[in-house]
Protein backbone atom coordinates (compact mmCIF):
# COMPACT_ATOMS: atom_id res chain seq x y z
CA UNK A 1 0.00 0.00 0.00
CA UNK A 2 1.29 3.46 -0.83
CA UNK A 3 2.02 5.67 2.16
CA UNK A 4 -0.05 8.83 2.28
CA UNK A 5 -0.31 12.01 4.29
CA UNK A 6 -4.07 12.10 3.57
CA UNK A 7 -6.41 11.26 6.47
CA UNK A 8 -8.92 9.83 4.01
CA UNK A 9 -8.66 7.88 0.78
CA UNK A 10 -11.18 7.49 -2.01
CA UNK A 11 -12.66 4.03 -2.54
CA UNK A 12 -14.35 3.12 -5.81
CA UNK A 13 -16.39 0.19 -6.97
CA UNK A 14 -17.58 -0.37 -10.49
CA UNK A 15 -19.51 -3.32 -11.78
CA UNK A 16 -19.80 -4.51 -15.36
CA UNK A 17 -22.24 -7.02 -16.81
CA UNK A 18 -20.46 -9.26 -19.30
CA UNK A 19 -21.89 -9.66 -22.80
CA UNK A 20 -20.11 -13.02 -23.07
CA UNK A 21 -18.14 -15.34 -20.74
CA UNK A 22 -14.53 -14.23 -20.25
CA UNK A 23 -13.26 -17.29 -22.14
CA UNK A 24 -15.35 -16.40 -25.23
CA UNK A 25 -13.15 -15.27 -28.16
CA UNK A 26 -15.17 -12.04 -28.38
CA UNK A 27 -13.83 -11.12 -24.92
CA UNK A 28 -10.18 -11.80 -25.82
CA UNK A 29 -9.26 -8.13 -26.44
CA UNK A 30 -10.57 -7.19 -22.98
CA UNK A 31 -8.85 -10.12 -21.28
CA UNK A 32 -5.59 -9.24 -23.05
CA UNK A 33 -5.80 -5.69 -21.67
CA UNK A 34 -6.26 -6.80 -18.05
CA UNK A 35 -2.61 -7.31 -17.08
CA UNK A 36 -1.26 -4.13 -18.72
CA UNK A 37 -4.07 -1.98 -17.31
CA UNK A 38 -3.70 -3.49 -13.85
CA UNK A 39 0.05 -2.90 -13.96
CA UNK A 40 -0.60 0.71 -14.99
CA UNK A 41 -3.01 1.14 -12.07
CA UNK A 42 -0.49 -0.36 -9.65
CA UNK A 43 2.11 2.18 -10.77
CA UNK A 44 -0.20 5.18 -11.07
CA UNK A 45 0.39 8.18 -8.82
CA UNK A 46 -2.03 8.09 -5.90
CA UNK A 47 -2.89 4.40 -6.23
CA UNK A 48 -3.29 2.66 -2.86
CA UNK A 49 -4.89 -0.79 -3.29
CA UNK A 50 -7.15 -2.96 -5.40
CA UNK A 51 -9.09 -6.14 -4.87
CA UNK A 52 -7.75 -9.40 -6.27
CA UNK A 53 -9.01 -12.92 -5.91
CA UNK A 54 -6.68 -15.01 -3.78
CA UNK A 55 -4.20 -16.90 -5.94
CA UNK A 56 -4.94 -14.89 -9.10
CA UNK A 57 -3.73 -11.70 -10.73
CA UNK A 58 -7.13 -9.99 -10.80
CA UNK A 59 -10.69 -10.02 -9.44
CA UNK A 60 -12.53 -11.23 -12.54
CA UNK A 61 -13.31 -14.60 -10.94
CA UNK A 62 -15.14 -13.01 -8.02
CA UNK A 63 -18.85 -12.72 -8.76
CA UNK A 64 -20.50 -11.18 -5.66
CA UNK A 65 -22.92 -9.11 -7.77
CA UNK A 66 -24.09 -11.94 -10.05
CA UNK A 67 -22.65 -14.71 -12.18
CA UNK A 68 -22.20 -12.48 -15.24
CA UNK A 69 -21.06 -9.35 -13.35
CA UNK A 70 -17.41 -8.54 -12.69
CA UNK A 71 -16.31 -6.08 -10.01
CA UNK A 72 -13.46 -3.62 -9.73
CA UNK A 73 -12.76 -2.31 -6.22
CA UNK A 74 -9.87 0.10 -5.65
CA UNK A 75 -8.61 2.73 -3.21
CA UNK A 76 -6.86 5.96 -4.22
CA UNK A 77 -5.24 8.80 -2.30
CA UNK A 78 -7.39 11.43 -4.00
CA UNK A 79 -10.28 11.89 -6.41
CA UNK A 80 -7.88 13.51 -8.86
CA UNK A 81 -5.57 10.48 -8.83
CA UNK A 82 -8.46 8.16 -9.69
CA UNK A 83 -9.75 10.57 -12.36
CA UNK A 84 -6.31 10.84 -13.96
CA UNK A 85 -5.88 7.08 -14.13
CA UNK A 86 -9.42 6.50 -15.41
CA UNK A 87 -9.53 9.21 -18.07
CA UNK A 88 -5.91 10.23 -18.78
CA UNK A 89 -4.10 6.92 -19.13
CA UNK A 90 -4.22 3.75 -21.19
CA UNK A 91 -7.34 2.84 -19.21
CA UNK A 92 -9.27 5.23 -21.44
CA UNK A 93 -8.96 2.74 -24.32
CA UNK A 94 -10.84 0.16 -22.24
CA UNK A 95 -13.49 2.77 -21.46
CA UNK A 96 -13.91 3.61 -25.15
CA UNK A 97 -14.41 -0.05 -26.06
CA UNK A 98 -16.56 -1.09 -23.08
CA UNK A 99 -19.74 -1.54 -25.15
CA UNK A 100 -18.01 -4.36 -27.05
CA UNK A 101 -17.68 -6.37 -23.85
CA UNK A 102 -20.25 -5.09 -21.34
CA UNK A 103 -23.98 -4.45 -21.29
CA UNK A 104 -25.19 -0.88 -20.86
CA UNK A 105 -26.26 -0.31 -17.27
CA UNK A 106 -29.62 1.30 -16.62
CA UNK A 107 -28.72 2.13 -13.02
CA UNK A 108 -25.56 3.33 -11.30
CA UNK A 109 -22.60 1.01 -11.89
CA UNK A 110 -19.89 3.14 -10.26
CA UNK A 111 -19.78 4.45 -6.72
CA UNK A 112 -17.17 6.49 -4.87
CA UNK A 113 -16.86 7.01 -1.11
CA UNK A 114 -14.25 8.19 1.36
CA UNK A 115 -12.62 5.77 3.78
CA UNK A 116 -10.14 6.40 6.59
CA UNK A 117 -6.57 6.10 5.31
CA UNK A 118 -5.49 2.51 5.90
CA UNK A 119 -8.99 1.06 5.62
CA UNK A 120 -9.40 -1.57 2.92
CA UNK A 121 -13.07 -1.88 2.00
CA UNK A 122 -14.71 -5.26 1.66
CA UNK A 123 -16.82 -6.26 -1.31
CA UNK A 124 -19.87 -6.26 0.97
CA UNK A 125 -19.17 -2.69 2.06
CA UNK A 126 -18.68 -1.64 -1.57
CA UNK A 127 -21.91 -3.26 -2.76
CA UNK A 128 -23.78 -1.62 0.12
CA UNK A 129 -22.45 1.80 -1.00
CA UNK A 130 -23.57 1.08 -4.56
CA UNK A 131 -27.02 0.09 -3.28
CA UNK A 132 -27.16 3.32 -1.26
CA UNK A 133 -26.32 5.38 -4.35
CA UNK A 134 -28.92 3.56 -6.40
CA UNK A 135 -31.61 3.98 -3.74
CA UNK A 136 -30.92 7.55 -2.59
CA UNK A 137 -28.79 9.22 -5.24
CA UNK A 138 -25.45 10.92 -4.62
CA UNK A 139 -24.63 11.92 -1.05
CA UNK A 140 -21.46 12.33 1.00
CA UNK A 141 -21.82 8.61 1.80
CA UNK A 142 -21.97 7.33 -1.81
CA UNK A 143 -21.36 9.49 -4.87
CA UNK A 144 -20.05 9.71 -8.44
CA UNK A 145 -17.50 11.76 -10.34
CA UNK A 146 -20.32 13.99 -11.62
CA UNK A 147 -21.82 14.55 -8.16
CA UNK A 148 -18.76 14.45 -5.94
CA UNK A 149 -18.15 15.25 -2.28
CA UNK A 150 -14.94 16.05 -0.44
CA UNK A 151 -13.54 14.00 2.42
CA UNK A 152 -14.46 16.87 4.76
CA UNK A 153 -18.07 16.75 3.56
CA UNK A 154 -18.09 13.00 4.17
CA UNK A 155 -16.33 13.17 7.55
CA UNK A 156 -19.28 11.85 9.55
CA UNK A 157 -19.39 8.78 7.31
CA UNK A 158 -15.66 8.15 7.76
CA UNK A 159 -16.19 7.66 11.49
CA UNK A 160 -18.82 4.97 10.90
CA UNK A 161 -16.31 2.55 9.31
CA UNK A 162 -13.51 1.24 11.55
CA UNK A 163 -10.19 0.54 9.80
CA UNK A 164 -9.89 -3.01 8.49
CA UNK A 165 -6.69 -5.02 8.53
CA UNK A 166 -6.21 -7.56 5.71
CA UNK A 167 -6.38 -10.54 8.06
CA UNK A 168 -9.86 -9.43 9.18
CA UNK A 169 -11.32 -9.54 5.67
CA UNK A 170 -13.22 -12.46 4.17
CA UNK A 171 -10.80 -14.95 2.62
CA UNK A 172 -12.30 -14.94 -0.89
CA UNK A 173 -12.07 -11.16 -1.04
CA UNK A 174 -8.97 -10.75 1.08
CA UNK A 175 -7.35 -7.40 0.31
CA UNK A 176 -3.90 -7.85 -1.17
CA UNK A 177 -1.30 -5.08 -1.41
CA UNK A 178 -0.73 -3.97 -5.00
CA UNK A 179 2.85 -5.16 -4.93
CA UNK A 180 1.59 -8.73 -4.61
CA UNK A 181 -0.98 -8.93 -7.45
CA UNK A 182 -3.26 -7.22 -10.01
CA UNK A 183 -7.07 -6.76 -10.67
CA UNK A 184 -9.70 -5.59 -13.20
Amino acid sequence: MTASAHAAHLAQLNVATLRHPLDDPRMAPFVEMLDPINAAADGAPGFVWRLVEEGTADATGLRPAGENVIVNLTVWETREALWDFTYRSGHLEVMRRRREWFERHVEAHLVLWWVPAGHLPTVGEALERLADLRAHGPSPRAFTFAASYTADEAAQHLQAVPPTRPEQADRSTRPTPAADAAAV
